[in-house]
């Protein structure tokens, strides 16, 4: 009788342990982002950002230990592709976070919604996965592409440019922006350009905005081109004459390559690191103590996945399988987000102010971002209404 007490609580304590074991089990999450070339800066931010937010809780989102599985599309579709794929059938993820650039969402998006994996976007917002192909799978944290476009067209015509051209990289992310910023701008679009992803040299397009003596230029450029198209911008003499207007292409990825020269230029976006809030002074603070540099809105965005999946990972207690509770716990949002508050559409992209920027010395002596206006509040993208979700 002894020996059989004693076999029943080994057996009960190897269950305990068992059961322990499994709870504590970590969730894998994958995380898709570009880390080489030109764009790299933008992704490294973006997950530096994201493991922030990890570290800050002990290697845990929602009291419950995660594991981040890092992999470099190289800004390549088909490498993202295949990134998503080992994720999904050789990993077994559950979640997969970040994707930087339009071209490899468009690639990934639907086999990663379709294999019912939940995808936390924390950049690439392109109009289709907004519209007809959404997805109750895809939350998007950071913003749809046209909608820093439109706040650019809207405080353009605040400033009373009338003509203006513009000028964007012809892939899925410029198309955008190029009709986001025609949605807000009500002057007149003298000539609108799409030099390839990866051109180099924009003397070409120069000389026509020299030729076509606009009130203004509208340019976005992604990553390291950005800084490229600005100095030749003002090599060709013309941000003396004529202002240079952007978005998303002025914070911290670029300012300290451009330094002083950019003091001035205006951009718009979702956020900057004076936005005053507790959680992005915090998130500012603590950055920079870790970083030993300013954060970026690249970083911000991927923060705030971290902190969005933190918060609905503790709602459903870790249990991510549970597909529909963990579904409504993301799509509840986040009171605490960098932005004030992270509000989802019907579409799962956010609903959001987007302010505009002036590149200026900070507190501390250093080129920042400080915020002169906000043309766009509480801002629903259009192709919300395309998307069948309710």
């Amino acid at each position: 009788m002894r020996t059989l007490n004693r076999l029943a609580a080994l057996a009960l304590l190897a269950a305990a342990a068992a059961t322990t074991a499994s709870a504590q089990a970590p969730i894998k999450i994958g995380f898709l982002g570009t880390f080489s070339g030109p764009i790299g800066p933008l992704g490294q931010d973006n997950y530096d950002g994201f493991m922030l937010a990890v570290e800050q809780r002990g290697g845990k989102l929602g009291s419950v230990p995660v594991q981040v599985l890092k992999e470099d599309d190289q800004f390549k579709p088909d490498v993202g592709l295949q990134i998503a794929q080992k994720f999904i059938e050789k990993e077994l993820v559950p979640i997969i976070a970040g994707v930087i650039g339009s071209n490899v969402m468009m690639a990934v998006h639907r086999p990663i919604t379709e294999k019912q994996v939940f995808l936390i976007g924390s950049n690439a917002g392109p109009s289709a996965i907004a519209g007809a192909q959404c997805s109750p799978y895809q939350f998007i944290v950071s913003w749809q592409n046209d909608g820093h476009a439109e706040a650019a067209g809207k405080f353009a015509t605040d400033k009373g440019y009338r003509r203006m051209v513009l000028i964007a990289p012809n892939y899925q992310a410029g198309k955008d922006v190029l009709l986001g910023f025609k949605r807000g701008y009500k002057g007149e679009v003298l000539d609108e350009m799409a030099p390839g992803l990866s051109q180099p040299d924009f003397s070409a397009e120069l000389a026509q905005i020299a030729a076509a003596k606009p009130d203004a230029v509208y340019a976005f450029f992604p990553g390291a081109t950005a800084v490229n198209f600005i100095r030749q911008y003002q090599q060709a003499g013309l941000a003396k004459t004529i202002p240079l207007q952007t978005s998303a292409m002025l914070d911290a990825t670029t300012l300290p390559a451009l330094k002083d020269s950019a003091l001035g230029m205006v951009g718009t976006h979702f956020w900057a690191p004076d936005t005053d809030n507790p959680t992005s002074r915090a998130f500012v603070e603590a950055f920079e103590k870790k970083y030993g540099r300013i954060p970026s809105m690249f970083a911000a965005e991927g923060y705030d996945a971290a902190l969005l999946l933190d918060v609905a990972i503790g709602k459903v207690k870790g249990r991510v399988t549970d597909k529909p509770a963990f579904m409504a716990a993301l799509k509840a949002g986040n009171p605490n987000s960098v932005r004030g508050v992270l509000e989802f559409g019907n579409n799962n992209f956010p609903i959001q102010d987007w302010h505009a920027f002036q590149v200026a010395k900070d507190a501390k002596g250093r080129v920042s971002l400080k915020t002169i206006a906000t043309p766009l509040k509480h801002s629903q993208d259009p192709y919300h209404q395309l998307c069948a979700m309710k």
